[in-house]
């Protein structure tokens, strides 16, 4: 008998342990991976698909979910990737009128993904690993190689000079570009247009953009209420509890319609919404009423009016219209939900999808979703092309990834709850940026905020976030914010790699509204008095009106000299890119891209790193002088103050041309030196001499120039 129990004991343990084998083979089978490719470039992207069976409430949410892959390097170290979950669109070009000229519609359900960029030639394995509250489970390994590529690598602070900008492979950066902040499909610049614009500036050699991903519901959002009912300009009060649910704390909220017979709200997405031609649609809710005898469902596709009875008091009922897009039907008509009979309807659960099933169509009506930690996948997908085409044009991109309104009141206290709350959404939202985008060496730097109140106590936001980023973003993309004044202690803080202030010329300060240089020349002392050892920038400049509108000044300045000497005068007075400028529909209109060819042509071959404010005077003692030096070169800007924008635009004086003008530079070893004078209207030198240095200063002839002039010194050997 106790040989029998022992037996039945050893074949309970064997069967024990097989069921735990195969529950964990079974585990592994819960989760696989796929790479791309076998082979992929240096700094080059790599996508890698994960299958995951399980569902989640929220799958940007790490706390539910974290999905991971484990990078086992050629040198034999390991590194962790985030992966994202996303949904994918199909776009098209469609010329419909009213902007709409790019159409997406979602592929499939949502999918994980993981984006990567090998910075090591030899041979990788990739594991995922899904871990969430139950368990945590591992896929089997994939492997790819990294072959070597003509890419230059990431943006960096230069190591040689911590003021610049350099990429990783060793070549000196120097921004050039603008603002391209707001990108949707009811804006001036929709996708398509970004991409032409992308196109343009790469043309004449500028290679910075900054970009927001911030703009709440009036273009491109990752994170922000976007409601197919308000807007943020106008947030009407049909946003209410549940009947019956007033009193709780956290009440679901329903849509509100009220009002006489035929009463009625439009559900008007902030993206129009797509469709495919020739496919069978539904659109379903339900509805409670008080007064009214019914509600009446108007998709204008077909001039048909659906008639739904009221349900009893207190009761809800369930509503469904379906409908078939014809032939050349891309988007959805003018959709309106009206009352029959006067009273009150409070509807909710508003949904669209093809009859057949799919993805919802119409998210912006979840007036529940919550409004951080939910991601707005079309806006996400506008982004990843974004980030395509400035791969395609040398590109890199600074974006503003946090919508600021969702966070500043919480940023108030640093020791209350809700700042804490806003670190951890925080956390999330770049956790899902560096998984999404991090790969791409287009993308030069996260900037955290536009122009948040300086007077916040952001510093332990910053310090946590960025130290947050110091361990999931393998890249280390760069780190700045903005502020709506100045702010020193942001361009002090050691966890922002990036100092940045805003400036915008206005008539109300006259003698700096006319002189555009001075004004370049006074901001970026400012950054350098707080940012002494980092690269900085002045990341929004331009003409405005006394309440910060487009300036009609800017308009009459269709050359766009202020514009052009704002250019130079950043590019010489120690930043470490140009002004970045904001009216960019006007810089549209007027094609002024091609003020940065000069410049561009005139960077091409120098670095700043290492160098300090040049010691020169001019003969002519009007003139201005900005530039840099080291002891075997300088490059220098001079500027007739008779060329500022005011004179020629608003006084209509043209500048006299300056003749028998020579320069004096100190500091420089004595040598032979090769002198470029450049055009800066024209990507092209003036002239080119030789000259050589005993001792003292370096004098040089200036050549005949009215408005400006640009010039190379350098030893030769």
């Amino acid at each position: 008998m106790q040989q029998t129990v022992t037996s039945t004991k050893s074949v309970l343990t064997c069967l024990v342990a097989i069921a735990l084998c195969a529950s964990q083979s079974l585990g592994q089978r819960e989760i696989e991976i796929e790479a791309s490719a076998k082979n992929v470039g240096k700094y080059e992207k790599l996508e890698l698909s994960i299958r995951a069976d399980s569902r989640y409430d929220n799958p940007f949410d790490p706390e539910q979910v974290a999905l991971t892959v484990l990078l086992k390097t050629p040198a034999g170290s390991q590194i962790s990737l985030p992966a994202f979950y996303c949904q994918d669109y199909e776009r098209r070009r469609l010329d419909q009128g009213r902007g709409r000229a790019n159409w997406y519609y979602p592929i499939g359900q949502g999918s994980w993904k993981a984006r990567f960029a090998p910075m090591q030639t030899g041979t990788y394995s990739a594991t995922a690993r899904l871990k969430d509250q139950k368990r945590t489970v591992h896929s089997e390994s994939v492997r790819f190689n990294c072959t070597p590529s003509s890419q230059k690598g990431f943006i960096r602070t230069s190591p040689r000079d911590s003021r610049f900008f350099e990429l990783t492979e060793g070549a000196p950066f120097f921004a050039i570009g603008q603002n391209l902040a707001f990108i949707g499909e009811g804006q001036y610049v929709n996708l398509t247009k970004a991409e032409q614009i992308f196109n343009k500036l790469a043309q004449n050699g500028a290679n910075f953009l900054r970009i927001w991903t911030c703009c709440k519901d009036w273009a491109m959002a990752i994170e922000a209420k976007k409601s197919a009912f308000d807007r943020s300009w106008h947030r009407r009060k049909i946003i209410v509890p549940i009947p019956g649910s007033e009193n709780d704390p956290t009440p679901r909220k329903c849509v509100k319609l009220e009002g006489n017979d035929g009463a009625s709200i439009t559900v008007s997405p902030s993206h129009p919404v797509a469709l495919q031609p020739n496919t069978r649609y539904v659109f379903t809710g339900k509805f409670t009423a008080e007064g009214a005898s019914g509600l009446r469902v108007n998709i204008a596709r077909d001039n048909g009016k659906t008639h739904f009875n009221a349900p009893a008091k207190g009761k809800w009922r369930e509503f469904r219209r379906e409908f078939v897009t014809g032939e050349n039907d891309f988007w959805l008509a003018r959709t309106a939900l009206s009352l029959v009979g006067a009273g009150t309807i409070w509807l909710d659960n508003l949904s669209l999808k093809e009859a057949a099933g799919g993805t919802e169509l119409l998210w912006e009506a979840d007036i529940n979703r919550p409004i951080r930690g939910i991601y707005n996948q079309l806006d996400c997908f506008m982004l990843d092309q974004l980030v395509e085409a400035a791969e395609r044009n040398g590109i890199y991109l600074m974006l503003c990834l946090i919508t600021r309104d969702l966070y500043m009141n919480s940023l108030s206290d640093d020791s209350s709850p809700e700042y804490q709350q806003a670190i951890r959404d925080a956390k999330k939202l770049m956790r899902y940026a560096v998984a999404r985008w991090g790969y791409s060496t287009s993308v030069a730097a996260w900037e955290y905020f536009n122009e948040i109140d300086p007077g916040k106590p952001t510093d332990r936001f910053y310090a946590e976030l960025g130290e947050y980023l110091e361990q999931i973003d393998i890249y280390h993309h760069l780190r700045t914010t903005s502020t709506w004044h100045p702010s020193a202690k942001d361009c002090r803080h050691p966890r922002l790699d990036i100092g940045q202030l805003h400036h915008y010329m206005r008539p109300q300060t006259q003698q700096s509204y006319k002189d555009e240089v001075s004004v370049v020349i006074d901001r970026v002392r400012f950054l350098r008095q707080y940012a002494p050892s980092k690269p900085v920038l002045i990341g929004e400049f331009g003409l405005a009106t006394p309440k910060w509108g487009l300036s009609e000044n800017m308009k009459q300045d269709s050359e766009a000299v202020h514009f052009h000497n704002s250019l130079w005068a950043s590019a010489f007075a120690g930043t470490s890119g140009t002004a970045m400028f904001w009216w960019w529909d006007q810089l549209d209109r007027q094609d002024a891209y091609r003020h940065y060819r000069p410049l561009a042509a005139f960077l091409a071959d120098v670095s700043f790193a290492g160098m300090n404010k040049i010691t020169a005077t001019a003969s002519d003692k009007q003139l201005r002088l900005l530039g840099c030096q080291g002891s075997d070169r300088a490059y220098l800007w001079l500027f007739n103050p008779q060329a500022a924008w005011w004179k020629i635009v608003v006084e209509e004086r043209q500048p006299k041309q300056i003749k028998g003008t020579t320069i004096s530079v100190q500091g420089l070893q004595p040598g032979n030196y090769t002198v470029e004078w450049w055009h800066t209207y024209e990507p092209k030198f003036v002239e080119k001499k030789r000259l050589s240095l005993t001792q003292g200063a370096l004098r040089i002839s200036v050549p005949p120039f009215s408005r400006d002039i640009a010039c190379k010194i350098r030893m030769t050997k």
